[in-house]
């Protein structure tokens, strides 16, 4: 069967707090790290009151030291709001503490507003447009050592220097990333639950135009899917009701914290606000195992996804641990750690 890992966001509801929502990430990461999931990514929101955390380094570290085969990783480090350097040193760091268990996966998007990203960046310097290219090439420098010998960086290391840096996965959603992480010959995860160009496109072309390289000698692709499993449909469906209301409003440009399930069936939806829903439902999985494993199938086999990674963002903390149980119990991952 197909291996499964999680995408976390450390989603803050209504009744959860920040802080609440960090620790619920830490028990979610130990739960699926016993139920024999392959990895634990964390993304970097900033300035986002339905995201508790910016610092996807620093969750890496706290969930590694609790857990014991997962791998974790950044889903995604967003490479624009940071130093090169400073994300070569802090991995590093974290693959010396955690040998062979840490990922670095890098985004070119800055995970927040206009505002906000010049905040996080105003002091580091002034380059201005889309530089992710410049920032990548320099990232994996502090690794190969190739500056020019007159180059003012070839003289600094990046520390600690006795250990590489983790496998680097670019993420993406959309037919640029999938082509980039071809042709520099890494593994590359596409964001289905929010994009809007075709994952199967996207996953087969870089399969297709993947090119080996000193990252990887062969393409690894990770389809990253939302899903919301319970034990009935019924049961899927009301826990997903949250999900929908928050990506009502996300189209909105509200970022609330999650709404609970009951605010979400109560609430006053018009015809063209279901009709918005309906069309989101195409980037969420909800049913029972059977129900989502039937629907999930068709496009794993399709973009030839070589991973499934999955976010589930629901309300109930209990509830979302017990949706992780139902699909590792329906992709076989109990049986694969006996065998």
């Amino acid at each position: 069967m197909t291996p499964l890992s999680v995408l976390d966001l450390s989603v803050v509801t209504t009744g959860t707090k920040p802080a609440t929502a960090l620790r619920n990430s830490i028990d979610l990461a130990r739960h699926v790290d016993r139920l024999g999931y392959t990895r634990y990514w964390l993304a970097e929101h900033h300035n986002l009151a339905s995201v508790a955390s910016p610092a996807p380094d620093l969750m890496i570290g706290q969930i590694a030291a609790v857990t014991s085969h997962i791998r974790v990783g950044s889903g995604g480090v967003m490479l624009p709001n940071h130093a090169p350097l400073v994300v070569a040193e802090r991995f590093k760091m974290l693959e010396a503490l955690f040998p062979g268990r840490i990922d670095l996966g890098i985004g070119r998007a800055p995970g927040t507003d206009g505002a906000t990203a010049h905040a996080l960046r105003s002091r580091l310097d002034r380059r201005e447009g889309d530089d992710f290219l410049e920032r990548l090439h320099e990232l994996t420098l502090w690794e190969t050592r190739d500056f020019p010998a007159n180059h003012p960086y070839n003289k600094v290391v990046a520390m600690p220097d006795d250990v590489p840096l983790p496998p680097i996965w670019l993420l993406g959603s959309s037919d640029y990333s999938s082509e980039l992480a071809a042709q520099v010959g890494m593994g590359f995860a596409f964001a289905h639950h929010f994009a809007s160009f075709d994952a199967i496109t996207a996953l087969t072309n870089y399969r297709r135009h993947f090119k080996p390289s000193g990252w990887r000698s062969t393409p690894y692709a990770i389809l990253a899917v939302a899903v919301v499993a319970a034990e009935t449909d019924a049961e899927a469906e009301r826990l997903a009701s949250s999900m929908d209301l928050n990506r009502l409003r996300r189209d909105r440009g509200e970022y609330s914290p999650l709404a609970s399930v009951e605010e979400a069936l109560a609430y006053p939806y018009t015809d063209a606000e279901r009709t918005a829903i309906a069309r989101n439902r195409s980037r969420l999985f909800v049913g029972s195992p059977a129900t989502v494993t039937a629907k999930l199938e068709p496009m794993i086999a399709a973009s030839e996804a070589d991973e499934l990674m999955v976010i589930t963002a629901v309300y109930n903390h209990e509830a979302r641990k017990k949706s992780y149980s139902l699909l590792a119990e329906a992709f076989g991952l109990g049986k694969q750690a006996a065998a």
